[in-house]
Order: structure tokens, then sequence, then C-alpha cells
């Protein structure tokens, strides 16, 4: 009886052993820097923070001073023309492109613009990141063509988006699991 009841305590020591590595490798694989900005700014904006937190881990793998091939910029890759626009739209004073290399400021524009598209789109998240990734203008031409449905990521058009779209979904799955914002 003994011995049923260690090995039992063995076994029940192993699974919470394993549960905590999988917790520990899964916030490897979905870490979560920033958190202050990323949650005060989703805040002030009415944003999802987790959504945040998720378009970050995709578009940039939370380094600050990526510059993709296009020339979007920062965390949350931005457009140099998106970000005059939206600092103009915010009343940010004396807004410069090289800002969006700064952490604080690149989340605020990029959650700013994501609530935006949100509004934009009714909520609709996957209208919203689509239109993030590929284009406002895009994705109201795929919904009036009828390309795309309301609410289907497998409808985009565009490889490129479609595939951001997926990548944001399942990161937002994996950063509720992980984290309380």
């Amino acid at each position: 009886m003994i011995k049923k009841i260690a090995a039992v305590l063995i076994v029940a020591i192993g699974f919470a052993a394993l549960y905590n590595n999988v917790l520990w490798f899964m916030k490897y694989l979905y870490p979560l820097k920033y958190e202050k900005h990323i949650v005060g700014y989703a805040r002030q904006y009415g944003a999802d923070p987790y959504m945040i937190a998720s378009v970050i881990k995709v578009e940039s793998g939370f380094s600050p001073y990526v510059v993709s091939g296009k020339g979007a910029m920062g965390l949350m890759q931005i457009m140099p023309d998106t970000a005059k626009w939206a600092a103009e739209k915010m009343n940010m004073k004396d807004f410069n492109i090289e800002q969006l290399m700064v952490p604080e400021t690149n989340i605020k524009i990029g959650t700013w613009y994501l609530s935006e598209l949100l509004e934009e789109f009714d909520g609709n998240a996957t209208l919203a990141l689509a239109a993030y990734n590929g284009g406002r203008g895009n994705v109201r031409e795929w919904i009036k063509s009828g390309v795309m449905k309301q609410s289907s990521e497998c409808d985009i058009p565009f490889a490129e988006t479609k595939n951001f779209v997926l990548k944001v979904k399942k990161a937002y799955k994996w950063y509720k699991k992980l984290y309380k914002l």
C-alpha cells in the first residue's frame, strides 16, 4: 500500500514538474516584454493587450530595432507614412520617424492604429488584423468585391496577410493562457 502511494506521489510530482517546464518553455517561445506600455496603451485606446502582445510577437519578436524590407519599423512594424498620419491624428507634437525605434512610442502608435482599425471594421479582429498587415483599402476592396467574407481568414487573398492573421491568432491564444494582463 505504501509503495502504491509513493508511486502515485512520484507520478504526480513528475506531472507537476513537467507542467511547470512546459509553461516555462511556452513563455520562452511567447515572451512578454514592455508589459507596462502594452497594458497602458491598450487601456488608453480600448484595445486588447493580448492582441497587442501577439502583434508585437509576430511582427518583430519583441525586437525594437527591426526594419522590414518594405520599410516597416520597430516592435509593431509600422510604416513611416502610417506613423506620420497616426501621430498627426493623435496630436503628437514634434514626431519624427526615428521615434518608431523607441518601444513606448512604437507601441503607442501601433496600439492606437490597431484600435482605429478595430473600430473601422466593427470590432472584427480578423478584418482589423488583415488591414493592419495588408492595408485597410485592400481589405475594404476584398469585402466589396466579395473575395473576402466578414470574418474568415481563409478568404484573405494575400498569402502574407493570411499567414500574419493566423500567426497573430495563434499567439493570442497562447498569450491568454500564459499571462494575466
